[in-house]
């Protein structure tokens, strides 16, 4: 019995590679991007706004690069100590007084991303 060989094309590996990386980035990074927009807590809009999603190879990244709170939303926050940076004592709109130190309680977790990332989807 004569064994028959198949050839395959070289360049088909560049193809299934390119055909990965359009779906991961049009339809799998586009739905989990706007399912996290949708989640995400909104005050003042700017952490929805940072969200993005993007393709390396065959990786996909979905998340805020230039929001530096993203972390503390989507985790929460533990009790922390809050100082002042630049001046002497800290102060905000309604404060009685100016205070050397705050005492912050922490914060609960919004999570926004995880959800978006564990929604069941269909190819």
């Amino acid at each position: 019995m004569a064994r028959s060989r198949m050839r395959i094309d070289p360049s088909s590996r560049a193809h299934v590679d390119a055909a990965i990386g359009d779906w991961l980035e049009h339809v799998i990074g586009r739905d989990i991007l706007t399912d996290a927009r949708n989640l995400v807590p909104k005050r003042s809009g700017r952490l929805a706004e940072s969200l993005r999603a993007e393709v390396q190879g065959k990786v996909l990244r979905v998340g805020s690069l230039d929001c530096n709170y993203a972390v503390d939303v989507e985790m929460g926050t533990g009790p922390h100590v809050i100082l002042p940076r630049n001046k002497k004592a800290l102060s905000w709109p309604d404060a009685d007084h100016p205070v050397a130190r705050v005492n912050h309680p922490g914060t609960k977790p919004s999570p926004y991303l995880r959800p978006a990332l564990f929604q069941r989807r269909t190819a």
